[in-house]
């Protein structure tokens, strides 16, 4: 063992640079657990447990409740979490993690009803939680305000247009200024794909899309934006705002559910958007993936992108997790490299990410040590820097390292 690198890998403190909050304890069991480990829905969710993931997951939690024999399964994770008091489980789970910052995206369904409050978190953590703003559900929900506060006399197209742009606009503008708020997301590629188009588009395709979105909302009484040309436009607006604040803007990329149009979701798409914003950050989240080489790339070539390589842990294999981070190493500089669990709902998920991740950084590095392509100086410097260094910096978080967070682990 390089002791100089255990002790950087398993012990170092974490900004976790992309989460979603945990469920209320009234709301514990509202979600499918097996949410935990896989992105599929409906039906699909029921192969899950027949994944590597899982299995891996079982075994660590088993090992974390102190589940022993036949008890050691997903069904037996399941049914002991259940007889954990909710502030008990969310401790067990916490302290291990040696998290000391969680920046959070709150725009993900079920969380204004189901989920605690960001800064609810900071029990479990050294330094107070941030937000990152959705900018697609902030849009949806500006819109939505704006029909009901004129349903009985309906706004015409135009005025319609001009005021929730400029509502938009504000709310994102008060963002930059807000210091609970440390950067933006998007989710374009759950709309309409990342061949986001920095030309800009007509008032008559805006027109077109609002018009659709507002029938949307009186056939259902919601809003999804997925009109290619708004979407857009909107992730425009925010990227030159971002820019000029100096906040990052998140993208997810890769990974996802079956909404994603996979062909759709490289960030390679990316590239006319990334060359038209040079003074935006650009953080490309989820580790690409299948397309890691991909954001390793554009992170090597473009001063403004950084990669994040997220959500893997627990959600691929180990030995895929091992494969992926070689892969983030090839090419993309290790000042530019971001980690995060992408964690939503429990606890459980902060440990086995945390848990993961860190075995999985140590066994690589020490792996280029071992043979001569690091030292071990430079190995514990890139730990340092992808779990906290490089997050602090771009985030301008300000945070100083709280070295003793975990002791290390055996």
């Amino acid at each position: 063992m390089y002791r100089e690198l255990a002790k950087a890998a398993f012990g170092y403190p974490i900004i976790d640079n992309h989460a979603h909050p945990f469920l209320k304890s009234k709301h514990r069991d509202a979600i499918r657990y097996e949410v935990l480990i896989s992105e599929a829905h409906g039906d699909a969710l029921n192969d899950a447990v027949h994944t590597l993931p899982c299995l891996r997951a079982a075994a660590q939690l088993s090992q974390l409740f102190g589940l022993t024999g036949d008890d050691a399964t997903w069904e037996g994770v399941k049914k002991k979490r259940l007889e954990f008091d909710y502030a008990e489980l969310c401790k067990l789970c916490m302290e291990p993690t040696g998290i000391q910052c969680i920046l959070f995206d709150d725009g993900l369904g079920g969380i204004a009803e189901m989920a605690e409050e960001l800064n609810w978190h900071d029990q479990y953590t050294g330094s107070p939680s941030k937000r990152i703003v959705r900018l697609e559900v902030e849009g949806q929900n500006i819109l939505q305000d704006i029909l009901v506060a004129n349903d009985i006399s309906p706004l015409s197209i135009d005025i319609l247009c001009d005021t929730f742009l400029k509502e938009f606009t504000t709310y994102m503008n008060d963002a930059a200024v807000d210091d609970h708020v440390v950067g933006y997301k998007s989710v374009a590629c759950y709309r309409t794909g990342l061949d986001v188009d920095p030309a800009p588009c007509s008032a008559d395709e805006l027109y077109e899309c609002l018009a659709s979105a507002s029938e949307q909302f009186k056939e259902k009484g919601s809003i999804r934006f997925e009109h290619k040309a708004l979407n857009d436009h909107l992730v425009k607006i925010v990227l030159d705002i971002a820019g000029k604040c100096k906040k990052p803007i998140q993208f997810h990329t890769g990974l996802g559910d079956n909404e994603i149009t996979l062909t759709k979701s490289s960030p390679a798409h990316m590239q006319p958007i990334i060359k038209a914003f040079p003074e935006t950050i650009f953080v490309l989240l989820h580790s690409s993936y299948p397309y890691t080489r991909d954001v390793g790339y554009l992170a090597s070539v473009y001063k403004n992108v950084y990669l994040d390589f997220g959500e893997i842990f627990p959600f691929i294999s180990a030995d895929g997790q091992r494969t992926v981070v070689r892969q983030v190493l090839e090419l993309a500089p290790t000042n530019k490299i971001l980690w995060s669990t992408d964690a939503a709902w429990w606890p459980e998920r902060f440990y086995l990410a945390t848990a993961q991740a860190r075995e999985v950084m140590y066994e690589v590095l020490a792996g280029f040590v071992g043979k001569r392509d690091l030292t071990e100086d430079q190995a514990v410097s890139i730990v340092k820097m992808a779990f906290f260094e490089n997050a602090n910096r771009i985030y301008m978080l300000g945070l100083q390292p709280n070295a003793s967070i975990l002791s290390l682990q055996s």
